[in-house]
């Protein structure tokens, strides 16, 4: 660390984190503090009581984990005590604009100008008094807001890496994080061996051939996590009726409206869903918000119709129905057959931005894994995206499901079925 830690956060995943002054400014500034406001996991906690943990627990923790990181590397590599802050302060800030509802608040961006939360942290770091925080201890605006996404223009990628990426410290919080509050066993892995058998070799990111089996089963469990919480059906009805809730009262609301930056940064899960409750009924879509928001306040859920897990070479479905004009005329197709309101339909596919999916085969191209002979010589380096296991599972995972209301569940599942089993409808949409 740069300087003498100055405070400490008692963690129940990674035990007592240090704060060094900058750090602390910054944790208590409100824009860090809105986070306690904002899920991590969304809609999740319907399903597992548990998971109320929030945004700043998680960018506490992975500025805790970026810290061993870089640590870990200025043990071998020149990484100096600068470079070290920064790479914290970075992880700290790299979630400081992340909407309502996390990554669901992303799916009624789709279509906006601006719609990610990283590029909605890098204004939050650029255009308030997060800013001047950094300013008034010696670090630039500009460099942090670029670093905190992972695009920090730098002669050493690594830097970049440590905060998004295969090897990410933001990984390596959530995993665990996400499966103590859940209750699920998958994410209790061996991150501190990966982290501590981190190189750079020519910039980037490596790992010692020795910790594979560690790296291995973090990869496995961000597999497993996938399947169990993030794309759990019910956390998935959750969701969807949320989103969609969203989307009807946001011309009424202005939840994507970020011209006024301090406004959006209102916008927590509980200030949304109290005013998605409490909508005047003027027209049908505002009715139909308020509807659905009261049904996931309450835990009354659309139910899942229909289902299909393809292994990865029976994919076909997955990259149909990742474009949305195939989405809508699926729907519509199945309502009609089914009698129903297309608006009484769901289909749901692992590609929005609110599913933390497993990662695309290029991001493991900037990573290798380095197999050395007994005196340390390095003997090869090999991409990760070359192992069996990462080309296995890396990418969207094979899914799709149709969700109604339970009145139409029969209905539709009957049509869903049929649809989804003749090769001449998919021949037609492909």
């Amino acid at each position: 660390m740069t300087a003498a830690s100055v405070a400490e956060i008692r963690d129940p995943v990674h035990g007592y984190i240090k704060t060094t002054e900058v750090e602390r400014e910054l944790i208590d500034s409100p824009y860090v503090q809105r986070l306690r406001r904002i899920h991590q996991l969304a809609g999740s906690y319907m399903v597992y009581p548990g998971a109320t943990h929030t945004r700043f627990e998680h960018v506490v923790g992975t500025m805790h984990v970026a810290g061993q990181v870089a640590d870990s590397l200025a043990r071998s590599y020149a990484v100096n005590k600068e470079m070290v802050q920064e790479v914290r302060i970075a992880a700290l800030l790299h979630d400081v604009g992340h909407g309502p509802f996390s990554h669901m608040y992303e799916e009624v961006l789709t279509g906006k100008a601006e719609r990610s939360h990283e590029e909605i942290s890098r204004r939050v770091i650029l255009e308030t008094t997060v800013g001047d925080i950094l300013n008034r201890n010696g670090f630039s605006p500009k460099k942090m807001s670029d670093l905190a996404v992972g695009r920090a223009k730098s002669k050493a990628p690594f830097v970049n890496e440590i905060i998004a990426g295969g090897l990410s410290a933001d990984m390596m919080d959530y995993l665990p994080r996400d499966s103590y509050f859940t209750g699920v066993e998958y994410g209790k892995v061996d991150a501190q061996r990966v982290i501590d058998s981190m190189q750079v070799v020519e910039g980037h990111l490596v790992i010692d051939d020795a910790a594979l089996y560690a790296y291995e089963a973090l990869l496995l469990a961000r597999y497993e996590m996938f399947k169990a919480v993030y794309f759990h059906r019910t956390v998935r009805a959750a969701e969807l009726m949320l989103v969609r809730s969203m989307q009807l009262a946001d011309s009424v609301l202005g939840l994507t409206d970020l011209s006024n930056l301090e406004r959006y940064l209102e916008l927590t899960d509980e200030v949304v869903l109290h005013r998605l409750v409490t909508l005047k009924p003027s027209d049908s879509d505002l009715r139909e918000a308020r509807r659905l928001a009261l049904g996931f306040r309450d835990r009354r859920l659309v139910k899942c119709a229909f289902e299909r897990v393809m292994q990865r070479t029976q994919g076909k479905i997955g990259r149909i129905f990742a474009d949305e004009t195939a989405r809508a005329q699926t729907v519509s197709l199945i309502a009609k057959a089914a009698r129903t309101s297309p608006d009484a339909l769901y289909l749901d596919v692992p590609t929005t931005p609110s599913v933390p999916n497993t990662y695309s085969k290029e991001v493991f191209r900037t990573i290798s894994l380095i197999r050395v002979e007994e005196n340390r010589r390095v003997l090869k380096s090999v991409p990760l995206a070359d192992l069996p296991l990462v080309r296995s599972i890396a990418g969207f995972m094979d899914v799709l499901r149709v969700y109604t209301t339970p009145e139409n569940r029969s209905a539709v599942a009957r049509v869903a079925n049929k649809v989804f089993s003749d090769e001449r409808f998919l021949a037609r949409m492909t």
